[in-house]
């Protein structure tokens, strides 16, 4: 388990002071001149160093994707984006950083921002956070009444923080339709290349990270690279917000070491499955977008992303839905299936048509009213839409339905033979009833 003076987000619950003063009380600010005076280049390799790898589901190397961005100008400026559209079901930890610990955010859109040479940072916040926009909004006012951000500040590099509030779209979590969102266009993903490094926000080299991603390089220059790195496991790195939800007995969002066991995270955060371990059907590890696993893998599971990975699933946002076995798998997964069909922007043919079928059929999988062949013609269809859209929409749409079938095929199965067994009692019954 992570120590106490390993943690990064010391206000995660609330408990302290979320102003300028309660956020310099728990260290941040400190130091700040210091690293921007150690020019981009240290910032950048000490990122790198860390092993920091992006915390909004993708799991890039952070370090990596700021050197993308040009040492020199042509003319057209820099921007940071930091994505704060946090829509992935599941998923409750960025708005408990805008909350809570704002400062830790604001703080790493400068640093970030003189790494890559942006004057100019766009936060957009997810459409449903209302009250974290006017906290985060508060925590900027605060660092440009202090002098910290803005132009001639005490620090020595410009920059002025912009909120942009976006209006409830999950397709804005995808960075090049949440770059279309903020120049004002519908919230539609861009095809790439070019990428947003080198034409990004209106045309301009563009980095776009994750709020967990930006307000943890602080604490990381701080305490040097070296220190995240030693923490986790190889390239899996560092400390990782979790948030455990379903049926446990204390849901929670924590801070621990990447590579921390399910069963640890879920017994000594969580008081346990609901019922005892022996009552768990399956765990999503990362958010609805990746695949269940059933409880015989879960017995000695690593959270981090290559372990999941080697498992066809993934960590995603690190967001554990964790279900008992009163689940219904079926219904469950074509809720989620509904989930993507409602928020497929449309664009990409495979995405549009494919989440609606995957939809239907599973509802009336749900049901047992399918026939076993089309077991394997859904999963042919997620495999087509798996890969072949502009965006990862489709793929968050089709991995649920790969290990749903991957894992549960049985209880598939099981449903469909019950049904057509009650289908047939019926018919004998009806059958005699008319008889006599």
């Amino acid at each position: 388990m992570l120590s106490d003076k390993d943690r990064i987000f010391k206000n995660l619950y609330g408990l302290h002071d979320w102003g300028l003063e309660g956020a310099r009380s728990r260290g941040a600010w400190d130091q700040t001149k210091s690293f921007i005076d150690k020019g981009r280049d240290w910032i950048i390799e000490e990122v790198k160093q860390s092993g920091l790898r992006g915390r909004g589901g993708a799991g890039f190397p952070t370090g990596l994707k700021w050197s993308f961005m040009p040492k020199d100008t042509d003319g057209r400026p820099h921007y940071l984006v930091v994505n704060a559209d946090e829509s992935e079901p599941g998923t409750c930890k960025d708005r408990e950083i805008l909350r809570h610990d704002p400062h830790l955010l604001v703080e790493g859109c400068l640093l970030a921002s003189f790494a890559m040479g942006a004057r100019t940072c766009y936060i957009y916040v997810r459409g449903e956070f209302i009250r974290e926009r006017e906290r985060l909004q508060a925590a900027i006012d605060q660092a440009y009444d202090a002098n910290l951000i803005g132009k001639n500040n005490i620090h020595g590099w410009d920059l002025d923080i912009y909120v942009h509030h976006g209006a409830g779209a999950y397709i804005c979590g995808e960075e090049t339709a949440l770059l279309e969102s903020l120049e004002g266009k519908k919230g539609q993903p861009r095809l790439k290349p070019p990428f947003p490094a080198n034409c990004g926000i209106y045309g301009a080299p563009t980095t776009v990270n994750n709020v967990e991603s930006i307000a943890v390089a602080p604490d990381i220059l701080r305490r040097g690279g070296a220190w995240f790195a030693s923490l986790g496991k190889p390239n899996n790195t560092g400390t990782k917000l979790f948030c455990i939800s379903g049926h446990v007995n204390n849901p929670c969002n924590v801070e621990e070491e990447m590579g921390i066991s399910l069963r640890e995270l879920i017994e000594k955060h969580c008081d346990g499955v609901r019922g005892g371990w022996d009552n768990l059907l399956a765990v999503i590890p990362g958010g609805s977008s990746v695949a269940c696993l059933p409880q015989p893998l879960c017995q000695d599971l690593s959270m981090d992303f290559d372990t999941l990975r080697e498992l066809k699933s993934g960590l995603g946002t690190a967001a554990v839905i964790v279900m008992d076995k009163s689940t219904d798998i079926i219904r469950a997964i074509a809720r989620i299936s509904y989930f993507y069909k409602h928020e497929s922007c449309g664009q990409c043919t495979p995405c549009r048509e494919g989440t609606g079928w995957m939809w239907r059929v599973l509802e009336r999988m749900a049901r047992g009213e399918a026939q076993k062949r089309e077991i394997d013609m859904l999963l042919d269809v997620a495999n087509q839409v798996e890969g072949h859209t502009i965006c990862a929409l489709g793929d968050a749409a089709a991995w649920p339905v790969q290990g749903l079938i991957r894992h549960f095929r049985h209880v598939i199965e099981e449903r469909i033979d019950a049904y057509s067994a009650n289908a047939k009692l019926e018919g004998a019954v009806t059958e005699q009833v008319a008889a006599e």
